[in-house]
């Protein structure tokens, strides 16, 4: 790969995101019992159009709510002196719920882990898979997606960026940075 690739454009994006709502919905034989929880920043932006594609599919809300993981982080003392703690919303109980986690890249597996102990704090769910839209692979832990957008081979030391209008305020991407990890 040159410097910088970009790996998926704003319709492989919306194709993925699409694929992940039928293969929940195909999975999961409905909506009943099912909701999503996307992990801050992008996993929740992720979460809305997976929740949106379900409703235009099904013709469904399914309850959607935002995770916050940084207290949760084994690598918290790394990333700041005064981390910004950003607010969870999960406005219904997930005890006995089918949970989907939507996250936006796959990685060592820590940011799931972190996000498996916040979520739990909430409630005994009947079953928890997780969603991502790009798997990279070099995990660290033994997790894994249930429902994948896109694998892709890379070295430990590349930076997978997920790029969403929402967050970025430009064209939907994801792009591949040659040795820039963060």
């Amino acid at each position: 790969m040159p410097e910088d690739t970009k790996i998926m454009d704003k319709d492989d994006v919306k194709r993925a995101v699409m694929r992940i709502a039928h293969e929940i919905l195909e999975k999961s034989k409905g909506v009943e019992d099912l909701c999503i929880i996307g992990i801050r920043t992008r996993g929740v932006v992720l979460a809305d159009r997976i929740n949106e594609c379900i409703k235009e599919i099904e013709g469904k809300n399914v309850p959607c709510g935002v995770l916050d993981i940084t207290l949760y982080r084994d690598d918290l003392t790394l990333v700041a002196n005064q981390p910004i703690v950003h607010e969870t919303k999960i406005a219904f109980d997930i005890s006995g719920k089918r949970v989907v986690l939507v996250d936006d890249v796959l990685f060592t597996g820590r940011t799931i882990r972190a996000a498996l102990d916040a979520l739990i704090d909430f409630g005994r769910p009947s079953c928890i898979q997780l969603a991502v839209l790009v798997d990279r692979g070099h995990r660290e832990l033994p997790i894994r997606a249930d429902y994948v957008g896109k694998n892709i081979p890379t070295n430990r030391d590349d930076n997978v960026k997920v790029i969403l209008k929402e967050n970025d305020k430009k064209e939907d991407q994801v792009v591949v940075e040659k040795g820039k990890i963060k």
